[in-house]
């Protein structure tokens, strides 16, 4: 008898349509008119840095995403950074390691010597162990209602960090 694992693919792999079906049953129907949907309007997710999770039984139970974002400080400048989310597990699979497995995969993928911050709306006690923090996010602005404590950001060095900005889709 074999035994079988989850795995990890590339989201790229899998039908859009089943992605949808996920995040509508991770976060409701509602989801897109969620402030998230609002930063990264316009773009569309990277797939070098967007990974899927399934089970045993090859049943999608997973997803995460990452965007390009930037923040545009007083000056206007663009400051690029990705925007790490949705991070998606199905409800009645929540704590059997798969969102802590998507992102360590993620975070595998992205080149060390080219990081760009990483932000995400989440929650800090959870995220906060993969690096994620509030502590220099107090004077960003998303476009759109949210609440500050959940505007995260990791990042190798802070200090580059724009104290003040607003928080949207980064085009070229």
């Amino acid at each position: 008898m074999t035994e079988h694992v989850a795995s990890l693919i590339p989201l790229s792999g899998v039908d859009p349509e089943m992605v949808e079906q996920l995040l509508d049953r991770a976060f409701g129907p509602d989801r897109q008119s969620r402030t998230a949907y609002k930063v990264r309007e316009g773009t569309e997710y990277l797939p070098a840095l967007s990974f899927a999770v399934l089970d045993e039984d090859d049943l999608l139970v997973g997803t995460i995403q990452a965007w390009p974002v930037a923040l545009t400080d007083p000056q206007g400048r663009p400051h690029p950074m990705l925007m790490i989310g949705p991070v998606a597990v199905l409800p009645e699979r929540h704590g059997e390691g798969f969102g802590k497995a998507l992102l360590a995969a993620q975070a595998a993928a992205m080149d060390p010597e080219a990081a760009l911050p990483q932000v995400m709306i989440g929650d800090e006690p959870y995220y906060g162990r993969f690096g994620f923090t509030a502590a220099y996010t107090g004077g960003w602005t998303l476009p759109g209602p949210y609440d500050p404590a959940r505007l995260l950001v990791r990042a190798a060095n802070p200090a580059v960090l724009p104290r003040k900005g607003m928080l949207g889709p980064w085009k070229n």
